[in-house]
């Protein structure tokens, strides 16, 4: 038995886009970009699209969902190679998408990596780099505070993972003697004392400015006798190893001369810079308490 239905020579842009799976506001701005030639109108000056203009839209419907942008299908319509049976005119465009896909997936892959470290370090820990929490890993579980990690992240962020690294000793130094964690902490609030309302000239300044170079000189004292210190010549053996490209620029700037980490994509930026792009909202009688104590180790050395 026949159907008696017979389809239409022509329908508008409600039924194209619904019978091609995308949507009139879609369809108009195929126009707009020349990517779709504008069709008829008929009588009620409304769009008509026949059997070519939806053979057409549904090849750029699918050409689209395969990750081509409009304008390079546009481009590929042009050509006219694309009006052959063979080559349509898109390899290149072809060749590029894959390249760019191959790309995006290797990012992925980092980003999972990245995340599966957060997970499995912690989150603060797991944004440092591997060289970093290679040296914190066998701490007690909550020994490190949230300070030391920021701390630990700048100084990867402007001297690289091996100045990171190096730093870290004196946290682990901090984390396992609770007399020098508590004087750590008496040292830090006494400096943050000295805010705006103190004189560069107050007594208080070089008072806690000895307290500063004092509790500097136990610290110290703490790591030599930890073995902490040997560990640091460990570190650049180490780094040495993994970097040997770059094992004569010079250690203090961790994955390179700048202080980048090009492991990890960082964009390269020379210390000074960096340090003069990071805020620190000091007093000038706190900036004057850290020049008596810098003053004070010159003189033992």
């Amino acid at each position: 038995m026949y159907s008696s239905f017979v389809p239409p020579r022509q329908v508008r842009i409600g039924d194209a886009a619904a019978f091609v799976g995308t949507t009139p506001r879609a369809i108009r701005h195929y126009h707009e970009i020349g990517l779709l030639p504008e069709p008829v109108r008929g009588g009620d000056d409304r769009r008509r699209y026949g059997y070519e203009d939806m053979i057409r839209l549904l090849w750029i419907r699918r050409t689209a969902d395969a990750g081509i942008a409009l304008d390079d299908i546009r481009d590929a319509f042009a050509d006219p190679a694309s009006a052959g049976a063979g080559d349509d005119g898109i390899a290149s465009i072809l060749e590029r998408l894959e390249e760019t896909l191959v790309a995006q997936e290797a990012e992925l892959r980092r980003q999972r990596t990245a995340v599966q470290r957060m997970r499995t370090e912690g989150s603060r820990m797991g944004l440092l780099s591997d060289f970093v929490t290679g040296r914190l890993r066998n701490l007690p579980e909550g020994s490190l505070r949230r300070a030391d990690l920021d701390s630990l992240l700048v100084t990867e962020r402007i001297f690289g993972p091996l100045g990171a690294a190096v730093q870290a000793g004196r946290f682990i130094a901090l984390a396992t003697h609770p007399d020098l964690r508590a004087e750590s902490d008496r040292v830090d609030a006494a400096e943050e004392a000295l805010d705006d309302t103190i004189a560069v000239d107050d007594p208080r300044v070089a008072r806690v400015a000895a307290e500063r170079h004092a509790f500097e000189e136990a610290l110290h004292a703490a790591i030599e006798d930890s073995g902490l210190a040997a560990d640091d010549d460990a570190l650049f053996d180490s780094w040495d190893a993994l970097h040997p490209a770059s094992a004569d620029e010079g250690a203090g700037a961790g994955a390179d001369e700048t202080g980048r980490d090009s492991d990890r994509g960082h964009e390269s930026m020379s210390v000074l810079e960096a340090i003069g792009k990071m805020p620190y909202d000091f007093s000038p009688a706190r900036l004057r308490c850290m020049e008596l104590a810098e003053e004070l180790s010159a003189h033992d050395v």
